[in-house]
């Protein structure tokens, strides 16, 4: 079995790697300007389908880019009023500036500083699910879930946290990893936020879910539908603060952090290939708007140019989720129960957005 796969790597599937790569060559010898999918033929058409692919909804270019705006000025609002909490004196920017330059905001470049972003990380995700968790969802999920750091052999390329799949049977369970490759690419007060997102109630709370929903048909199960669960990981953040966590002022300010980038996503992304900005313009942009280290900015940039509209999922998928939470609870009064908000949005697996409002709309009828 295993000579059988040396083989095939070795041949077949590196011979249509070569292929690819050689595509790419020379695509890229033909790409003189850095430009948006609006100077490609039926550019505007192209993202326009793109935009619905990955938000699921009618949401236009155009409507996307001003509540990217408007968001970005209310999350603004919300950190300024964290730096006058801390007695910060000077600008938001100049907040921002401090923080990404004082040493104390990040954890050591030492394996000491690493093994502590380690168990941090576990001690905020075993904090929530010993305290939280049952007082927020009616039915957890019954797959494991590890906090790991990504292995040496793809530190390098990783991002920064990710979620792993776990197995159906609960044989392989599933893992919130942290990238601790370049300690000085990682700020301490997003930590607490992206153990939520990335782990418990994020990720884990709606994918180990999905796979245990033994009901639904497989290809049901295994479902992407990025629009719902990005914007369940980002909906999951603000979950450990109405259950009491983020006590740190600045830990808030990390959760914010991570908001306001998604928010200027949907500002960025529709701008470069609806609105034609430059690179530059859209470097610039993110710069004055979020806490992102300069590399990550330049490897954002170069993203959303190269997966037009695959960013807006993350912003639109939140939104739209606390909406229906707003509607729900607007609508029921003293009958609106969480758990049983988050049980109608997680347990039929990933689903449209559109298909997402029709079950909230039902659990509001049945609740009535």
């Amino acid at each position: 079995m295993l000579k059988d796969g040396e083989a095939a790597l070795k041949t077949g599937w590196t011979n249509g790697y070569k292929r690819y790569v050689a595509s790419l060559e020379r695509m890229q010898a033909k790409a003189t300007t850095v430009n948006g999918v609006w100077a490609l033929p039926q550019g505007e058409a192209f993202y326009g389908d793109l935009l619905s692919f990955f938000t699921t909804t009618p949401l236009t270019a155009d409507q996307i880019h001003q509540i990217g705006l408007s968001e970005v000025a209310r999350i603004r609002g919300e950190m300024g009023a964290i730096q006058k909490k801390v007695g910060f004196k000077g600008t938001l920017n100049e907040f921002f500036a401090h923080l990404k330059t004082d040493p104390k905001y990040r954890y050591p470049n030492t394996d000491a500083g690493k093994q502590q972003y380690l168990a941090d990380a576990k001690q905020i995700i075993a904090t929530y699910m010993d305290t939280a968790a049952n007082k927020q969802f009616s039915v957890l999920p019954k797959g494991a879930l590890e906090v790991r750091a990504v292995e040496p052999f793809r530190e390098k390329t990783a991002s920064v946290a990710f979620y792993n799949t776990g197995t159906p049977d609960g044989s392989r369970p599933g893992i919130f990893y942290v990238n601790l490759s370049d300690m000085n690419q990682v700020f301490k007060p997003q930590l607490e936020a992206i153990a939520y997102h990335e782990g418990a109630p994020g990720h884990h709370f709606q994918i180990a879910r999905s796979l245990e929903q033994t009901d639904l048909p497989m290809f049901r199960r295994y479902a992407y539908q990025g629009a719902y669960q990005e914007g369940w990981g980002l909906y999951a953040e603000k979950l450990g603060k109405e259950a009491g966590f983020y006590q740190d002022p600045y830990n808030d300010f990390g959760r914010l952090s991570l908001e306001i980038w998604r928010a200027a996503r949907l500002v960025l992304d529709t701008g470069i290939h609806a609105r034609r900005w430059s690179r530059d313009q859209a470097v610039q942009y993110m710069r004055d708007n979020t806490l992102n280290s300069e590399r990550d900015i330049q490897s954002e940039i170069d993203r959303y140019f190269t997966s037009p509209g695959q960013a807006t999922s993350y912003k639109i998928g939140q939104l739209k989720i606390s909406e229906l939470r707003a509607k729900a609870e607007k609508q029921l009064g003293p009958k609106f129960d969480i758990r049983a908000f988050h049980e109608t949005v997680l347990a039929a697996g990933a689903i449209p957005l559109d298909v997402l409002e029709q079950r909230v709309d039902a659990y509001i009828a049945g609740a009535r």
